[in-house]
C-alpha cells in the first residue's frame, strides 16, 4: 500500500478561504510529510519508539503546526466580525492655533458693520471621549455566528489532522521497521549466498564440480550483495522520512526500538463500523460546521436591507486654553437603511447562495466518502491478512525448498541450480511476506482512521487488542 496515496486518500477536505494561496503544483511536499525540527540534536542514539514516534508528530509535525494557526486566524476573524456589535470608544485630544479667511466662508460683512477678513491667531483646545455603538444590526449578527461556526470548523479540522498525523506518523515508523526487516534478510541471504559460493570452490577443487557452477555461485552472491546495498539504502531513506515528518532534530541519529509483529485485524460490522465513524470523524464534524457557517453567511448577505440602529455619543471640554475650556457633549441615535447600493447586496446573496450549495454538496459526498473508506479499510485488513498467512505459509515452504537443495548439492546429485533457483524462491517470499506484515499494519491504521478513532485506538490496533 502506498504510504503517499493513503495520505492523500485521508487528508482533510477543506474548502479554501477567499485569500488562500494557489494549490501546491506538481513535486511540491505536502505539509504531512514535514516537520518543524525541535531544537539541536542530542549526543548519542536515540531509542525511538513507535509512541514516541506517534507523540513527536503530534507536536512536530508542519501540517498540524499549521492548523493551530489557521485556528488562530478564524479566532481573529471573529474578532473581527463581533466588533460591528460591541461598543467603539476611542479619545481625542488636540490643540490647534489658527488664522482663519472669514470671506472663505462667506462672511463679506453686513451693513454697518465693517468685518475684517481676516481672523486670528487664536487657539482652540479640545479634550473629548468618542462612543459609537451599533445596537442591531441583523447582518452583522449573523456574520458573526458564521466566524463562530467557521472557528468550530477549524477545531474540528485540527482533531481530523491529529487522527491523520498519528497515522502518517505510525505508517512512516512501520514502513522504517519494514525497511529494516528487509536489510536482515537481505544480510542471510547473502550469507547463504557467500556459503554456496565457498561450497562450490571447495567441490571445484576436489574435481566435483565444474567451474560453472562456481561462475553461477559468484553471480548469486554479487546479486545478494547489490540487494544488500539497496536495502540499507532505502533503510536510511525511510528513517530520515520518518525523522522529518515527526520533527526530529536536524542531524539526530535514532535506532528503531519496536519491532511490531503480526496481530489480528478487528472484526466489526459495517452497521457499527459507520455508526462509530459518523459519531467520531472529525471531519465529518468539521463539514457540518462549515455548512452551518455557510447558512449563517447567506443569512448574513440577505439581511443587509434591513434597517441598523446606531447611537453615537462624545463628552469632553473644549476652550481657547486648558484652563479656560467648558465641558461640551453630544448624544444622537442613527436608524439607517439601504435603499439602493448599485447591486452588491444582490451579489453578495449570489455569492453566499454558492457557497451555500457548495458546503452542502461537499456534506453529501463526505457522507459517501466515510462509507467508502469504512467499506474499503475493511476490505484491505482482511484481504492483507489472508496474504500474512499465505506469506508465512510461503516462506516456510522456500527454506525447506532451500535446504534440500543445498543437501542435494552437498550430496553430488544435483549441480547449483537448483541451490541459486531455491535461494531466488525464499528471497521472493521473504519479500512478499514483510510487505504483506506492513500492508497488513498499515490497513489496521487507515481502519482506526476511517472509523475516526486513530489517535485513541491506533496502538492498540496495531496490538491486536
Amino acid at each position: 500500500m502506498n504510504l503517499l496515496a493513503l495520505a492523500l486518500l485521508f487528508s482533510p477536505q477543506q474548502a479554501a478561504p477567499p485569500t488562500a494561496t494557489p494549490p501546491a503544483t506538481i513535486g511540491e511536499e505536502r505539509p504531512l510529510f514535514g516537520g518543524v525540527a525541535s531544537g539541536p540534536a542530542t549526543a548519542g542514539i536515540l531509542e525511538l519508539t513507535l509512541d514516541g514516534a506517534i507523540e513527536r508528530g503530534l507536536q512536530r509535525n508542519l501540517a498540524l503546526l499549521l492548523a493551530q494557526q489557521r485556528i488562530r486566524a478564524a479566532r481573529g476573524a471573529r474578532w473581527e466580525a463581533l466588533s460591528d456589535l460591541l461598543p467603539h470608544l476611542s479619545l481625542y485630544l488636540s490643540e490647534t492655533r489658527q488664522k482663519i479667511n472669514l470671506e472663505a466662508f462667506g462672511f463679506t460683512g453686513l451693513p454697518g458693520f465693517n468685518l475684517p477678513p481676516l481672523v486670528g491667531p487664536f487657539n482652540v483646545f479640545d479634550a473629548r471621549a468618542q462612543l459609537t455603538e451599533t445596537l442591531l444590526s441583523l447582518e452583522a449578527l449573523e456574520k458573526t455566528r458564521a466566524e463562530k461556526a467557521r472557528i468550530d470548523a477549524a477545531r474540528f479540522s485540527y482533531q481530523d489532522l491529529r487522527d491523520l498525523i498519528v497515522l502518517v506518523s505510525g505508517s512512516l515508523y512501520l514502513q522504517a521497521v519494514a525497511e529494516q526487516s528487509r536489510i536482515d534478510a537481505a544480510r542471510a541471504q547473502l550469507e547463504t549466498a557467500r556459503a554456496l559460493h565457498e561450497l562450490a570452490v571447495d567441490r571445484k577443487k576436489a574435481g566435483l564440480v565444474p567451474s560453472v557452477d562456481v561462475l553461477r555461485a559468484e553471480v548469486e552472491r554479487a546479486a545478494r550483495e547489490q540487494q544488500t546495498i539497496l536495502a540499507e539504502t532505502r533503510f536510511a531513506k525511510a528513517k530520515l522520512a520518518l525523522a522529518r515528518a515527526i520533527g526530529l532534530p536536524l542531524g539526530q541519529q535514532f535506532h528503531l526500538a519496536d519491532r511490531v509483529t503480526y496481530s489480528p485485524g478487528p472484526v466489526l460490522s459495517l452497521d457499527d463500523a459507520l455508526k462509530t465513524a459518523y459519531e467520531s470523524r472529525a471531519d465529518w464534524k468539521a463539514a457540518q460546521a462549515r455548512l452551518r457557517a455557510a447558512e449563517s453567511a447567506r443569512r448574513s448577505a440577505a439581511d443587509q436591507w434591513l434597517p441598523t440602529l446606531e447611537v453615537r455619543g462624545d463628552y469632553g471640554a473644549i476652550g481657547a486654553t486648558v484652563g479656560g475650556a467648558r465641558v461640551t457633549y453630544t448624544l444622537g441615535a442613527a436608524v439607517r437603511v439601504s435603499v439602493f447600493d448599485g447591486g452588491k447586496r444582490i451579489g453578495k446573496v449570489l455569492q453566499a447562495d454558492a457557497a451555500l450549495e457548495s458546503e452542502r454538496m461537499a456534506l453529501e459526498d463526505l457522507r459517501g466518502r466515510v462509507r467508502y473508506e469504512v467499506e474499503a479499510a475493511a476490505l484491505d485488513v482482511k484481504a492483507a491478512q489472508d496474504r500474512v498467512g499465505v506469506a508465512e505459509r510461503a516462506v516456510a515452504l522456500a527454506k525447506e525448498e532451500l535446504t534440500q537443495a543445498q543437501d542435494r548439492f552437498r550430496a553430488g546429485v544435483a549441480n547449483n541450480i537448483d541451490v541459486v533457483e531455491a535461494q531466488e524462491a525464499l528471497a521472493s517470499a521473504t519479500e512478499t511476506y514483510i510487505s504483506s506484515l506492513y500492508d497488513h499494519n498499515v490497513a489496521k491504521a487507515a481502519m482506526a482512521r476511517a472509523l475516526g478513532v486513530a489517535e485513541a485506538t491506533y496502538k492498540q490496533l496495531l496490538r491486536g487488542e
